[in-house]
């Protein structure tokens, strides 16, 4: 098995090498440029990882991982349209870059392109990868909406929030995992344990991001603290402090989410006062510890040696252990 690092390295190296230099350049030119932007690129190196943790050289799982990585970025085109943000990674965004309509088309291109990386695996791979991507993908642009209906809605439960990340976000981590399995060609029930392990990580991957997002330190976390606070997002934090609060407290916080103020210091700091003093903060930690825990238990049933499964905790450990 390679560490983390290294699959990070490979993948690295694949995508500085991987060229998408086609006509018309106004098409192709943005993909290459979202794909020149790095980020922790951390789906296509689970797909690797997975590949190896059931007995496959990582290296048979290089299109898989590029399918996953290329569909990752597709999305992240479109969100950053529908967002009108400015800045992806630090850098100036495909639609800022270029304008709206070669953002809506480079980002149709490149869901087209990511099923291409799969037909180089047999029939019955290529299938089964083809069968879960499409799954994955119409899952994704669910949570998308979901998100998007949200931000008008003062009625969002926690469990229609967390049916939200799972689709937005965690079920693109467990189809990496999943991808690297099929590719291994390992059993049924591995690759759905495997899938599992990947998406309630990703659950509470997510969960733990509203969590930074918040009491996260600005110097090693990367994003402005207090973000989701500031846009007003209904995240796991705000509901559950809708949950718990005292009467005075859900009226006082439900009243600096319909407003927009100049300056949001005293947003900040008294929301996250109110997400302290309700119980939200500590359940919210209590649902990452919960999600991690499921996603561990899956660990017991897979038909793998205890090194490798100690490896899948040890990453797992990792990524919840993070203050970025």
């Amino acid at each position: 098995m390679h560490s983390i690092s290294e699959y990070q390295e490979v993948v690295s190296a694949h995508f500085n090498a991987l060229v998408v230099e086609k006509e018309p350049k106004n098409l192709y030119q943005p993909i290459q440029y979202i794909l020149g932007l790095g980020g922790k690129r951390m789906r296509p190196v689970l797909t690797l990882m997975a590949a190896e943790i059931f007995d496959c050289d990582y290296k048979k799982a290089l299109r898989a991982a590029t399918a996953v990585e290329v569909f990752h970025n597709f999305s992240l085109i479109h969100d950053d349209i529908m967002d009108d943000a400015p800045l992806r990674r630090g850098k100036i965004t495909v639609h800022e870059k270029w304008n709206i309509n070669t953002g809506i088309l480079s980002g149709d291109a490149m869901l087209i392109l990511a099923y291409q990386y799969f037909e180089e695996y047999e029939p019955a791979v290529f299938r089964a990868l083809a069968k879960l991507f499409s799954k994955t993908a119409l899952e994704v642009c669910e949570g998308q909406q979901y998100d998007v209906d949200f931000e008008t809605r003062d009625d969002v439960t926690i469990s229609e929030y967390l049916k939200m990340i799972e689709y937005k976000t965690a079920v693109l981590v467990g189809a990496a995992m999943k991808m690297g399995a099929i590719v291994a060609e390992t059993s049924q029930e591995n690759a759905d344990l495997i899938y599992d392990f990947g998406l309630n990580l990703g659950i509470a991957f997510q969960l733990q991001d509203d969590f930074l997002d918040a009491f996260g330190n600005p110097e090693t976390f990367g994003k402005q603290i207090g973000g989701d606070i500031i846009e007003n997002k209904k995240t796991f934090l705000y509901l559950k402090a809708l949950e718990f609060g005292a009467k005075e407290d859900k009226e006082q916080l439900m009243h600096l989410f319909s407003i927009q103020p100049k300056d949001n210091s005293d947003k900040i700091e008294t929301v996250k006062t109110v997400f302290n003093e309700s119980g939200a903060s500590k359940a919210t930690q209590e649902a990452i510890k919960e999600y991690t825990q499921k996603a561990f238990e899956t660990l017991q049933k897979m038909e793998i040696s205890e090194e490798k499964k100690q490896i899948l905790y040890v990453f797992g450990e990792k990524l919840m252990n993070r203050n970025v």
